[in-house]
């Protein structure tokens, strides 16, 4: 089928005949699935649709802590737009370095060298790259890690059922309990000065797993100890999402190479980074062609990073992310709780990183069409059915929180009156 720039790009059903003729059947259908909306527009914490309504954006994975074109990225990218939008990559350019020095600035004390990519599993790829260079030939990750689906990183992803499909994976990767500090030690103590453990300080597709308290200072003393070299993929959980800088500060851990990315580029372009130890980044200071990316580092997304950076820092968001996900994780559970009752396993969170876990397979999808349905975009989980996740921007209005708290509510109460009373009949003559 040939389009033109006359194609009607409002019309649902043209635009589902392209997604089924040049995209995905699949993903067509679960646009159908999800009410055959069409966004258009998009502005701080709304979605907007072909027939004009709007939905509070709780979802898209984390991408937007700075909301939709936030004032400061979009003027960082349109005076870059306008004046040098993509680089020779033979001279040296400015927006790279300013970049690199204000992502640094912000990072754990002692990463101080940085490479850019452009999509999360890209910054994977490239510490398991750091990791060869650094003699480390075995890979350790955690059941329901998720760190993408690149073959590197897929191999790291805890999951069978994004695995199974591409099987062989990388050899040499081993896959430990997430939390349990004393599994990793086992594992490191047979391979020492061999392993690389790759690690989230809250799993987000898992289902929001928060690690006990402590864990991970744990683990940056085996890693030392095992001589493990350690990486921390903060793609999801960093800048601002789980009210610090990153998780990393909570616990005062300084991980040899820290991933960054989803929000890093302020919600406009894509846009991810490896921040490491001059000592791990050792191989790609001597050759910058080592490892490389025609992209990497191009300036527009470089000026998306600086105005993403600005924007967090001049509007308060990792503390806005911090004080509005305290409210926003015990508001949520009490409504949850009061409507679902046993069939609620858990709500739990850490800034505005929130998820709902059920008791029984079934109410998270339903939830998640209905909070649709009352003007609400909410995550599935990929590793965990069991659980809808909550990754609003943290530039919510109150007026915003209150529509959020009222949705939630009416969803809560549709969706529990086909649950609740046949679990506790189960349950009665269980």
């Amino acid at each position: 089928m040939t389009t033109t720039t006359d194609s009607p790009v409002h019309d649902r059903e043209h635009i589902g005949r392209l997604y089924r003729a040049n995209l995905s059947k699949g993903r067509a259908t679960l646009g159908e699935l999800f009410g055959g909306h069409i966004e258009t527009g998009s502005e701080g914490a709304w979605i907007l649709t072909d027939d004009g309504r709007r939905f509070l954006n709780c979802g898209s994975y984390g991408v937007l802590i700075t909301g939709a074109r936030h004032p400061t990225v979009v003027r960082h990218v349109t005076e870059q737009l306008g004046r040098h939008p993509v680089a020779s990559r033979v001279f040296l350019e400015p927006q790279a370095a300013l970049a690199a020095e204000a992502l640094a600035a912000r990072a754990p004390a002692g990463l101080e060298r940085v490479h850019f990519a452009c999509s999360g599993a890209e910054a994977v790829e490239t510490a398991i790259k750091i990791a060869r260079t650094r003699g480390k030939d075995q890979l350790v990750a955690t059941h329901g890690g998720y760190h993408g689906k690149t073959m590197g990183a897929l191999s790291l992803t805890g999951k069978d059922v994004f695995q199974d499909p591409f099987r062989p994976l990388l050899p040499g990767v081993h896959h430990v309990p997430y939390g349990d500090a004393d599994a990793l030690e086992e594992l490191l103590r047979a391979m020492p000065g061999r392993a690389c453990f790759v690690v989230e300080p809250v799993q987000g597709e898992a289902g929001v797993v928060l690690p006990p308290p402590g864990y991970l200072r744990a683990v940056q003393e085996l890693c030392r100890t095992y001589d493990a070299l350690l990486v921390l993929d903060e793609i999801q959980t960093g800048l601002g999402r789980l009210g610090t800088w990153w998780g990393a500060d909570a616990d005062g851990v300084t991980p040899d190479v820290l991933l960054a990315g989803k929000a890093l580029g302020g919600g406009i372009l894509p846009v991810s980074a490896v921040i490491a130890t001059p000592k791990a980044f050792a191989a790609f200071d001597k050759d910058p062609y080592l490892h490389t990316s025609t992209f990497s580092g191009t300036p527009m997304a470089m000026a998306a990073v600086r105005g993403a950076l600005a924007a967090i820092e001049e509007d308060g968001l990792v503390d806005r992310a911090r004080d509005l996900g305290a409210e926003m994780l015990t508001t949520v559970r009490d409504i949850a709780q009061r409507h679902f009752g046993p069939v609620l396993r858990e709500v739990r969170g850490r800034g505005l990183l929130i998820g709902i876990e059920f008791a029984i397979p079934g109410p998270a999808g339903d939830l998640l069409i209905e909070l649709i349905s009352q003007g609400v975009v909410a995550n599935h989980s990929l590793n965990s059915h069991l659980v809808i996740r909550l990754t609003p921007p943290a530039v919510l209005s109150a007026a915003d929180t209150r529509f959020l708290y009222e949705a939630f509510d009416r969803a809560c109460r549709a969706q529990a009156a086909r649950y609740v009373p046949t679990f506790e009949g189960d349950s009665a003559h269980a």
